[in-house]
């Protein structure tokens, strides 16, 4: 949907008589999507690109190419920046892909010719929280007790490789966007990877919870948060 929607703009944006209206629309309102594009094409010679989906986040944008790869770069392109934050989330993700049983991407640095990417493997599946809320209800207990593990493993995880990304006060590591980030597998209903680690940080237990159905109306409606909460405690009584 939003390639079309890129591409449609893209169009209407050349029938605009003003020049800088036209490269502010391209670069600031579609986030100069093309040319990424085009660089990304360039500097990946053996993918197809026969089937490419556009996706956009918080501060990035990405490319699902062929269901075989995701590739993301920032909205906003600045390089430094850019490779600052993507090797923040790949030492995260590094760190905690064997701590977890459910999938974390494993992030490829990505040099293009005029830009920085970083790519993971496509998991395929759907938001949890794009599921309709019968499928969240009755499967609730089951996502419950899913997301309290992978809490539970990571809070209590210390990777002695990241202790320098510590820059805040807790006690422990978190996610931080869990709620926008867990992908399940539509025919056995099991959460199967938990991608996006650029908030990752260490915090607080609470704030890990609360971030479970943060942003997520339908989360917070099932009741799923204290179902999270119960199984948590179980853990920690074994």
């Amino acid at each position: 949907m939003w390639k079309t929607f890129f591409v449609i703009c893209e169009f209407l944006s050349y029938l605009i008589p003003n020049r800088k209206k036209q490269l502010y629309i391209r670069e600031h309102m579609l986030f100069d999507w093309k040319n990424k594009y085009k660089s990304l094409k360039s500097g990946c010679p053996n993918l197809q690109f026969k089937h490419v989906k556009i996706i956009r986040g918080g501060w990035n944008i990405g490319f699902i190419v062929d269901n075989k790869y995701v590739f993301k770069i920032a909205k906003f392109y600045d390089e430094t920046k850019t490779i600052n934050k993507v090797t923040r989330e790949k030492r995260i993700t590094d760190a905690f892909r064997n701590a977890v049983k459910i999938k974390v991407p494993k992030i490829v640095i990505i040099k293009t010719p005029k830009f920085v990417f970083y790519r993971y493997d496509f998991i395929a599946g759907k938001n949890l929280n794009h599921l309709p809320a019968r499928i969240i209800k009755r499967y609730c207990n089951r996502f419950a007790s899913e997301i309290a593990q992978f809490i539970y493993a990571v809070h209590n995880t210390t990777p002695a490789e990241i202790n320098d990304l510590k820059v805040s006060d807790g006690d422990g590591w978190n996610h931080n966007d869990i709620c926008n980030n867990m992908i399940v597998d539509t025919k056995s209903h099991k959460i199967v990877g938990i991608i996006d680690w650029e908030y990752a940080g260490y915090g607080t237990l609470e704030t890990e919870f609360n971030n479970c159905v943060r942003f997520s109306s339908r989360l917070r409606k099932s009741d799923i948060l204290d179902s999270i909460k119960s199984e948590y405690q179980k853990l920690q009584h074994k």
